[in-house]
């Protein structure tokens, strides 16, 4: 697998941390449109005219794997892949998971964040927190010589704390040039175990993080993931760099700057 995970060069760096500049402003004018009462498609268009024609960049998701849209819209009990759809109007209690990825002059970031609705249940948003800062304890373990394992346990441990399960049917990836590239990253794991970190190895670290079981099931649309026990479900994530002395968040937004 190690000979498969490609190390990007000082110039490929430069552009990668380009398209996640410009992913972070995406998500950026998101703060000021995501609101009740506004459809999932209305958030897909709007994202696709911003990325085409403010930022002068491609929606990577459009057209992948035969996908017709430009971001997936997770609301509440969906774990992952939610179609946006005019007829889904989002509700003041809702929780929202926006998926979205841009490429600039050949190279993908992949980015996702939740919006929690002003009268989303306190168990919600508290979900909504634990899976940010679960993703969290998984970027600051990235480092050269620290593993996969390393990352998977500490988003494990942190969100099993609270009594939450960690997804295992999906999991973060190298990407680049191509959406998914190796290595697979797990959101769960032993310390010490998997793939020793180098610096140049660009991946996401995604963790979706349930309510009650982990298990999940795929509605008959073929795309959207749902929880079985129709509890709600949360994700985040980030395209991180390998360093030589540690991590770089490629999609960090600007309310970020303190996680740094």
């Amino acid at each position: 697998m190690n000979n498969q995970v490609k190390i990007k060069s000082a110039e490929e760096i430069a552009l990668m941390r380009r398209a996640g500049q410009l992913l972070a402003q995406v998500f950026q004018m998101l703060d000021t449109y995501v609101r009740p009462g506004i459809s999932t498609m209305d958030i897909n268009d709007t994202v696709e005219a911003f990325i085409v024609n403010e930022l002068k960049s491609r929606p990577a998701s459009k057209g992948q794997y035969g996908y017709q849209y430009v971001l997936n819209s997770s609301i509440n009990e969906v774990v992952c892949h939610g179609v946006p759809s005019a007829n889904e109007v989002i509700k003041s209690t809702d929780i929202i998971n926006l998926d979205i990825t841009l490429e600039k002059d050949g190279y993908i970031a992949d980015s996702s964040k939740m919006y929690v609705m002003p009268q989303a249940p306190a168990e919600a948003k508290k979900l909504a927190d634990v899976t940010y800062l679960a993703m969290w304890q998984g970027i600051k373990q990235v480092k050269p010589g620290a593993t996969l394992g390393d990352i998977g346990h500490a988003i494990q441990q942190y969100a099993q704390s609270f009594g939450y399960s960690i997804v295992r049917d999906y999991c973060g990836h190298g990407i680049g040039q191509e959406m998914h590239e190796e290595p697979q990253v797990l959101h769960y794991g032993k310390p010490n175990q998997g793939l020793k970190l180098k610096a140049g190895m660009v991946f996401t670290i995604e963790p979706m993080v349930n309510q009650g079981t982990e298990k999940i099931k795929l509605k008959k649309d073929g795309w959207t993931v749902v929880t079985r026990d129709k509890k709600l479900s949360a994700q985040s994530e980030h395209t991180i760099l390998v360093t030589s002395t540690g991590y770089e968040v490629l999609t960090l937004r600007h309310d970020e700057q303190s996680h740094r």
